[in-house]
């Protein structure tokens, strides 16, 4: 009975975000729930106690990056700057590779610091000039976007800003240059495969005598070329959040601060406040380095977005406090899920696997894929199982690093599924439907998650970290 209350309660959340109901709303209830058919008395204090007292650890470390993550985001679309990026690299490939360059361009905003959501909106007119002018079908846009928008550049590229990079460094005290050959790898075998998916579909179509289509919904407007930024000033902002993401990670963070840092800012605290520094690194070497991207945008770019700073900057922060809320609360939930008794049986059979990765790597992507959220996903698989993986890592003598990188290239599997936020949106902006377009986006997350086992594969049969 235990048992079937943690999935039917992981069941029920699966459900209604597949329905469009608010996980904030609705991840408490679940949870509340699973401990009213448990432990009834424990409920408000299960509440209170745990739900949100781990919901709000959650928006202490991660929502600045989400906040500045989201105003980045959208300053480069205010800017032009992405509009920019975008046609330089179209007209860099060519408009014969139109599949080649939307990827690429995806991958350039995304490992810049770009939001998925803001990519997609900035890419999407691109796609559709490019599709309709070689007469591609209209249905693998989602596809292509998503290739190059919520794979590589996610999660396995290392260094990548992305939150689904960030989570794992507090659990394992690394920073997000984790495991940077296997990462590479990795992404490699993202690319190659999810490339070769993605022509050989171009060709069947092509073969077939299907081409762009008609009676689409939601065609944009054509593009408007006529006063586009300089390429060269548009792509600083993602180069500078880039570099200065390694600067701060490997060199000024450390050096400043040490292993520890503790302060005591009047006498009026009683007790000084200690910060153990390596665990908060990576979120500290992000964070800094969008707010120097920010300032570069701002000062290249101010004529462009000077009167529409204040309202923009409104949205995307109201945007990323929705984000950063919904897995805040997928957090919660996966915390009180993990405290029931029903939970120790599962915990119990992942157990049984014997190899730490592999147990990682499922964990992490079938909780993804029942919450339809990578880092909804990976942050109730790690909150509740984390120092297992730990442990076994360490009895295998396995690096943390690699434990980060199989975490999170593992939270951009299966997280794709239908009732996936991101998904929904992709198809909303394309004017598609899951019918029309879903075949590909599922078949590129299949290679994502099969790209999580090939790295695990790689690294017993080279040790490379």
């Amino acid at each position: 009975m235990a048992f079937i209350v943690c999935i039917a309660a992981l069941c029920f959340l699966m459900f209604v975000a597949y329905r469009g109901f608010s996980v904030i709303l609705f991840a408490p209830v679940a949870a509340l729930l699973a401990v009213l058919l448990t432990q009834p008395k424990a409920v408000l204090p299960v509440y209170s106690g745990l739900f949100m007292a781990k919901m709000v650890v959650f928006v202490q470390n991660y929502f600045p990056a989400f906040m500045l993550g989201a105003i980045f985001g959208k300053v480069i679309e205010l800017s032009g700057f992405a509009k920019a990026i975008v046609h330089a690299v179209v007209k860099l490939l060519g408009p014969s590779r139109a599949m080649l360059s939307i990827v690429t361009v995806c991958a350039l905003l995304t490992y810049g610091g770009v939001s998925l959501f803001v990519v997609v909106f900035a890419v999407y007119p691109f796609a559709v000039e490019l599709f309709r002018e070689l007469n591609i079908p209209k249905r693998l846009i989602p596809g292509t976007i998503a290739m190059g928008a919520f794979t590589f550049t996610m999660d396995s590229l290392p260094g990548t800003p992305q939150i689904q990079n960030i989570i794992p460094t507090t659990f394992f005290k690394t920073n997000a240059y984790a495991a940077p050959i296997l990462g590479t790898i990795g992404a490699v075998f993202i690319l190659a495969i999810g490339m070769t998916y993605l022509e050989w579909q171009r060709r069947k179509a092509q073969k077939a005598g299907e081409g762009y289509g008609t009676g689409h919904i939601n065609e944009p407007e054509p593009i408007d070329m006529s006063d586009l930024p300089n390429p060269y000033i548009s792509i600083l902002p993602l180069l500078v959040v880039g570099i200065m993401n390694v600067v701060f990670t490997r060199k000024i963070i450390p050096a400043f601060y040490g292993d520890a840092y503790s302060f005591q800012l009047s006498s009026g605290m009683h007790d000084p406040i200690a910060v153990k520094v390596p665990g908060m690194v990576g979120i500290w070497a992000v964070e800094a380095a969008l707010v120097l991207g920010i300032l570069t945008v701002v000062v290249f770019g101010w004529k462009r977005i000077g009167n529409k700073f204040a309202d923009g900057t409104k949205s995307a922060i109201g945007g990323a406090l929705l984000a950063s809320m919904n897995t805040a609360s997928e957090y919660g939930f996966g915390s009180v899920i993990s405290a029931l008794p029903g939970f120790v049986l599962v915990s119990g059979a992942l157990s049984k696997i014997p190899n730490p990765l592999i147990k990682e790597a499922l964990s992490v992507n079938i909780l993804a894929g029942i919450t339809g959220s990578a880092s909804g996903g990976m942050g109730i698989a790690l909150a509740a199982m984390s120092q297992q993986f730990i442990d076994a890592a360490n009895a295998a003598h396995i690096p943390m690093e690699v434990l980060h990188r199989v975490a999170a290239m593992a939270s951009g599997g299966m997280d794709t599924l239908p009732h996936n936020g991101a998904v929904i949106t992709l198809l909303a902006v394309t004017g598609l439907t899951h019918k029309q377009s879903y075949k590909d986006i599922f078949a590129v997350t299949c290679i994502k998650t099969t790209a999580v086992f090939f790295i695990i594969a790689v690294f017993y049969l080279t040790h490379l970290v």
